[in-house]
């Protein structure tokens, strides 16, 4: 009985090990979508009232679990009845991002005019913006997008942990998930409450306190929009990369086209080379998005159309 025991929690601790090893190295693999999660989540509060800003990011932060509790068994089960499924549905994810990011782009460009410059202009154009986006649209957008970000960060655990027990996949997989959601979303109330921080840290008798604080005041418009623009980018970056890892003639081609500029994709992987890939995705992700985005208008006023002639 003793024997049967140690032998018990000796699996027990076996199985934890590998998970724990397993979970390391899904965090690295995972880490660049982490990084776009995080500024497209942080883009989201934009334009909220401040008094609601975490309760947004609270509410987002519950449906990012939810979709993280539906993908986990999800991906399980695909990977186990139909593998083949994966890469269409990563690549119906990854051009949906694609459009998104194009939509954003093309209404900014339409409502730049009037509106100044700078960080205090920017978030006041958002908040106007936002006035005709209730906090509910907002909360479900950020929930839709964090689901396909989700998705991808649980596809690229499963092929971590791909050949390994049953028990040793749902533990790094359901590990990952629950790190991730907390990383993301406590990073992000972080960053939207920095200057209630700094203007706290302002009114302390400190001549450094409050330097320090005056400095977080002044930064935070200026972080809100460069995080703006980076959830805006993150879209193209992730999207394309997606789509043309994917499907392998998009990634010859794209791989022809920079060797026709006397860049050699298959030399030494350097940093040089991985941004230039990394943007090549990018740029694909933006085309792709704009043909969706016009597609979709060719649609809409097309089925505009017949409705008048009904």
């Amino acid at each position: 009985m003793a024997t049967s025991l140690l032998l018990l929690l000796d699996d027990i601790a076996s199985v934890l090990d590998d998970v724990a090893t397993m979970t390391k190295v899904a965090a690295t693999k995972t880490a660049g979508v982490v990084g776009d999660d995080l500024a497209l989540n942080a883009k989201q509060v934009i334009g909220v009232d401040r008094a609601r800003e975490l309760a947004v990011v609270w509410a987002v932060a519950k449906g990012s679990a939810f979709n993280k509790a539906l993908l986990v068994p999800a991906a399980l089960l695909i990977g186990w009845l139909a593998p083949w499924a994966i890469p269409p549905l990563l690549i119906v994810g990854g051009a949906f991002l694609c459009y998104e990011g194009a939509e954003k782009i093309l209404h900014a460009l339409s409502h730049r005019g009037g509106h100044g410059s700078g960080p205090d202009a920017a978030h006041a154009h958002a908040a106007a913006t936002a006035g005709g986006v209730t906090e509910g649209k907002k909360v479900a957008g950020a929930i839709r997008t964090d689901f396909i970000l989700s998705a991808e960060i649980i596809v690229i655990t499963l092929g971590v942990v791909a050949g390994q027990p049953l028990v040793t996949q749902v533990g790094v997989l359901v590990t990952v998930a629950i790190l991730m959601t907390i990383g993301v979303y406590g990073l992000v109330a972080a960053i939207v409450k920095l200057d209630d921080l700094g203007a706290a840290l302002a009114c302390r008798r400190s001549p450094v306190l409050a330097g320090l604080g005056r400095g977080i005041v002044a930064a935070a418009p200026w972080l809100m929009r460069a995080l703006a623009i980076a959830g805006t980018a993150a879209m193209f970056f992730v999207g394309g990369g997606i789509v043309v890892h994917q499907l392998p003639a998009v990634h010859h081609l794209l791989h022809g086209l920079l060797g026709r500029l006397g860049i050699d994709t298959h030399g030494a992987a350097t940093a040089g080379l991985h941004l230039v890939l990394k943007l090549a995705d990018a740029a694909f992700g933006m085309l792709l998005g704009l043909v969706i985005v016009a597609a979709v208008g060719i649609g809409r006023r097309g089925r505009s159309l017949l409705e008048r002639t009904a």
